[in-house]
């Protein structure tokens, strides 16, 4: 038979290659080192996250610190600020207690620079009564105008004027025959004063109650009506 027969088309005869042709297969591509042969690639950051861990907790624990030394600025100039302020009402507290005995000062030192002129004048020839009771009212006056720059002013209590409680204090009572001067003023002992219309201290008085004369005519009121138009002590006890 011939050499057609002996390989018919489509045989392995017909593969037969090219001189010089490489025919090998290539060999497979090793795995990335530590991924096992077969596993796909994952991104670094998803490869390992226990190896994330510290780095994120780094970075949050600077981040709060960060916090805590702003906060701790903010604190401290806060507290800065409260100081000064506290300090600077203490200066303004301390100017004004000056500024309000400044003229209480100035009438202390003529009351003062008063008295002791008298004094020595008195040591060489004492003076007479009426003189005395001048420099006395004076003294008074001097007083009254040192307590009114603090805002204390003395108010007016004649005799004659109706008892108030609200700004008068008895000291005692004295009978009057008139029955219209019961519950009077009728002589005052210490002057009062006020302060932006309110009652600092009471006037010091005493106050007329009327009796009426009995059938004796001893003038004992015993227990009349009138005798108890005001609350007051009874003048043997009134005095303090």
């Amino acid at each position: 038979m011939s050499s057609a027969q002996d390989h018919p088309a489509g045989s392995a005869g017909d593969d037969r290659v090219a001189p010089g042709r490489n025919t090998s297969p290539e060999p497979p591509q090793p795995p990335p080192e530590g991924r096992p042969r077969g596993e796909p690639a994952v991104p670094p950051a998803e490869a390992d996250p226990d190896r994330q861990a510290p780095a994120r907790v780094a970075a949050e624990l600077a981040r709060l610190a960060a916090a805590v030394e702003r906060e701790h600025e903010r604190a401290a100039h806060r507290e800065a600020v409260i100081d000064r302020l506290h300090q600077d009402v203490q200066t303004l507290r301390r100017g004004e207690l000056h500024a309000m005995f400044d003229p209480v000062r100035a009438v202390l030192f003529r009351l003062h620079d008063l008295t002791a002129r008298e004094a020595r004048r008195w040591a060489e020839d004492p003076p007479d009564p009426a003189h005395a009771a001048a420099l006395l009212a004076a003294v008074s006056d001097e007083i009254a105008e040192a307590l009114a720059r603090t805002g204390a002013e003395r108010f007016a209590t004649r005799p004659g004027d109706r008892y108030d409680p609200a700004r008068h204090r008895p000291v005692g009572t004295e009978p009057v025959a008139d029955p219209a001067l019961d519950g009077t003023v009728v002589g005052v002992c210490a002057d009062g004063f006020e302060r932006a219309g309110r009652v600092v201290r009471k006037a010091e008085v005493r106050v007329g109650r009327h009796r009426a004369p009995d059938a004796d005519g001893d003038g004992d009121g015993g227990d009349d009506p009138a005798a108890r138009s005001v609350p007051l002590p009874r003048s043997s006890s009134s005095n303090r």
